[in-house]
């Protein structure tokens, strides 16, 4: 031996004990011990360190050695191998070892895609939609106007919307079944719901122009909701083109009586038959096996909230159409705002870690969607000579109304709005008494409030509960799992 074995640390040549051979050549041999309590051999380091590297991603967010272990596991690693080429004794020590070398590291997750990102496309169409065959009023103005022909127009109208929305509903529950079933549900009830509404209009105007008017307004509704249903939006923006093209010409000349009531006529036609074509469509696939067959009273609310809708509505329109036009076509940007309140909330159950931080951060998407839908219809209300304030109060009713249904929720936003509709009605009735009017028109429609407060303190108190029952009922975690 030529001299001491050092045993500090850093020290002695790495461990190493020099044995001097007795021979001439004076030979060298370097042994290379054991490290005490590493259960290793030194030379293992960039075996170990290699191992370490490759697996980095896997072993930082391990939260214990038994988890590396099993990794180890699952990469095939065998006794002999952790033992000859890492220089463990067994497969926990080189586990601890690694567990040891690599620092803890907790990535984020990767991003899921949103599943409720918005078809843009389709949002905006959808908008138009809703507005566009309002220009076959001005087109065929002249032609059915009468005595009792508005009236006529509205309540058949309301009827098309409550009976269009209860249906729509319906709908969609049998479409979870089947194309087939609610090409069925379609195929009986959107005839039933144009007869129910044009019967009415009818009935209030008696026959002539203004009553086949009534009908072409009830048939396109039934067979708009039919299309919409099926998402045949481009379908049904086909059909409107000789409708666009009659109104386009208002402006520039006088169509004549034959094409201001053709074109309206063809419209029709088209918006029929391509309704036909899509439920005969949907009733060539097979049906469904074991499809259950939902009961009425679970869309009935949907109506009742169409209906209520439409009586808000009315009444705005007859202080303001074109403040109501602007609403209607905002129907677009309402839908595309639901499906992104959806998507932030869904974002938001990734960012937090209580029951409260989640609340907060959906109430402040809930705030943020409901102003980015109010804002644009501020310079709508003005441009129109529209009072903001009553129209805002409005929008704000329709679109938290909508959320709630979107959820599931359909019983309590149809109760309230239909208590603001009731309470704007009453106000209708009691204006128009006090004026002096008698005779159908007060009997059963009341005329508009005297002035916006009422729209206002009815529509600014149901939004107000609404959004209540959003923030309560929607900044719950399980609502949006």
């Amino acid at each position: 031996m030529s001299g001491p074995m050092y045993l500090e640390p850093g020290r002695g040549k790495e461990d190493t004990l020099m044995l001097r051979l007795a021979s001439v050549s004076s030979e060298t041999m370097a042994l290379r011990l054991p490290r005490i309590g590493a259960g290793r051999r030194v030379r293992s380091d960039d075996e170990v360190d290699s191992l370490a590297a490759q697996l980095a991603d896997r072993i930082g967010p391990a939260v214990h050695p038994y988890e590396v272990a099993a990794l180890l596991e699952s990469e095939g690693l065998t006794a002999d191998a952790i033992k000859e080429k890492y220089g463990h004794r067994n497969l926990f020590s080189l586990a601890e070892d690694l567990y040891t070398r690599v620092p803890r590291s907790f990535p984020e997750p990767a991003s899921a895609a949103d599943p409720w990102a918005p078809d843009h496309v389709r949002c905006a169409l959808r908008g138009a939609l809703f507005g566009l065959p309002g220009l076959a009023y001005p087109l065929t103005s002249g032609l059915w106007y009468a005595d009792g022909a508005v009236l006529a127009l509205i309540v058949a109208g309301l009827l098309s919307w409550a009976w269009s929305q209860g249906l729509a509903h319906r709908a969609y529950l049998r479409l979870a079944s089947g194309r087939h079933e609610a090409g069925r549900t379609l195929l009986y009830g959107a005839p039933a719901g144009a007869l129910l509404a044009a019967g009415a209009g009818t009935a209030l105007v008696g026959p002539g122009p203004a009553a086949l008017f009534t009908v072409w307004q009830s048939v396109y509704l039934a067979a708009a909701s039919v299309l919409l249903v099926f998402a045949r939006e481009r379908l049904l923006l086909g059909a409107l083109v000789p409708l666009i093209v009659g109104a386009s010409l208002l402006p520039w000349m006088d169509p004549g009586p034959w094409l201001r009531a053709g074109l309206p006529l063809l419209t029709g036609l088209l918006v029929v038959a391509a309704a036909w074509y899509a439920i005969r469509t949907a009733l060539k696939e097979a049906p469904a096996a074991g499809a259950v067959r939902p009961g009425v009273l679970a869309s009935l609310p949907y109506g009742l909230f169409g209906l209520s809708a439409g009586v808000l509505v009315m009444f705005a329109g007859l202080r303001h159409p074109y403040a109501v036009v602007a609403l209607t076509l905002s129907m677009g940007p309402a839908e595309w705002l639901l499906y992104r309140y959806r998507g932030l909330n869904v974002a938001a159950l990734r960012g937090t870690a209580t029951p409260a931080g989640f609340r907060l951060r959906s109430a402040a998407v809930l705030g943020g969607c409901l102003l980015g839908y109010l804002l644009p219809l501020v310079p709508a209300a003005l441009l129109t000579g529209a009072e903001p304030a009553p129209l805002l109060a409005l929008g704000a009713v329709l679109w938290t109304a909508l959320l709630l249904q979107a959820f599931g929720i359909a019983w309590l936003p149809a109760a309230i709005c239909a208590a603001a509709a009731a309470g704007v009605s009453a106000a209708g009735v009691v204006a128009e008494a006090a004026g002096g009017a008698a005779g159908i028109s007060a009997a059963a429609l009341p005329g508009p409030p005297p002035g916006p407060l009422v729209p206002l303190l009815c529509c600014g108190t149901a939004a107000v509960a609404l959004l209540v029952c959003c923030v309560s009922l929607l900044g719950r975690p399980t609502a949006h799992a």
